[in-house]
């Protein structure tokens, strides 16, 4: 089914229309376009925009791994039907790549660069001139070793391009009708690893499982933290009463241990996406047992 929908009338540069209008002819530009596709508001806009401005010159592709956490192919499928894109998957090996398996601050950059290589050879090989990204405005503000990597690759980040943040994603996924337009930000599993400590596909898949596993008591957002045996569930504000009941902190304290923790804790502080990301005073965040980490960016969003 094809994605269809008026623009608003308006004319202030980052209302949707013109933000449409920027995006699309942006798009049109490019003569041919993959987008990587990971099922989220942002990418899943540009999809439904290349669509509009590309028809079939337009190719949606989701990378699949171990840190890909369950459910999010299947969201992804569901966007790429209801936007009228063709869609492909590629599977992609960042854990083969040392430097994401350190698992230092530019993780994300050694990830970005085995998907956009990987992006590359199928854009070659199939006849499309571009790759495109979600990236939007506020990525400038946080940190995003991943834009180093899309640049080595130029890859177009139209949504950045046209000055659109996050609230302008969403409103005009809104009113386009872009399935996961009220999607809350799912990133990669390696983003629950601290800084540090090695990714390897036996951590990502028990955060997998615990992350499932307190999504079925009913916590639809969330983020389990792989802090060695422990794992630290964290909860918005407004599920955070409920879940440090005695009955339902139990639950989920059982749920994660039978992921395959040995301990389990729920945050009194509540879940904010990129929370770790910000050091503040000049001090790492806090490892476990109060110690505090070099100065760096954190691992958390």
């Amino acid at each position: 089914m094809s994605l269809t929908g008026t623009r608003p009338k308006t004319s202030a540069p980052h209302q949707p229309a013109n933000v449409q209008a920027r995006v699309e002819a942006r798009l049109a530009g490019l003569g041919s376009v993959v987008v990587a596709l990971s099922g989220g508001v942002d990418s899943s806009l540009v999809a439904a925009l290349a669509a509009r401005s590309l028809g079939d010159r337009a190719l949606a592709v989701t990378a699949v791994s171990p840190a890909l956490a369950t459910g999010e192919l299947d969201g992804a499928r569901s966007v790429a039907e209801a936007v009228g894109i063709a869609h492909e998957t590629i599977a992609t090996h960042e854990l083969g790549r040392a430097g994401y398996r350190a698992n230092e601050p530019d993780r994300c950059y050694h990830c970005k660069s085995e998907l956009y290589e990987s992006l590359a050879r199928l854009a070659t090989a199939r006849g499309f001139a571009s790759l495109a990204s979600g990236a939007n405005a506020d990525d400038l503000g946080d940190w995003r070793p991943g834009l180093r990597a899309a640049a080595e690759h130029s890859v177009v980040h139209p949504l950045l391009e046209a000055g659109a943040g996050k609230p302008e994603v969403r409103e005009l996924a809104g009113l386009l009708g872009v399935p996961s337009a009220g999607k809350p930000a799912s990133p990669c599993l390696a983003s629950r690893i601290p800084y540090g400590t090695v990714v390897d596909p036996g951590a990502l898949a028990r955060i997998d499982r615990a992350e499932r596993a307190v999504r079925a008591l009913g916590f639809d957002q969330l983020r389990v933290r792989h802090l060695g045996e422990l794992g630290r569930v964290e909860l918005p504000a407004g599920d955070l009463g409920r879940a440090l009941r005695s009955s339902e902190r139990v639950a989920i304290e059982r749920a994660v241990c039978a992921a395959g923790y040995s301990r389990a804790v729920i945050s009194r502080e509540p879940f904010r996406s990129g929370s770790l990301n910000l050091v503040s005073g000049g001090r790492g965040p806090r490892e476990p047992g109060g110690r505090v980490a070099p100065s760096r960016p954190a691992n958390g969003r």
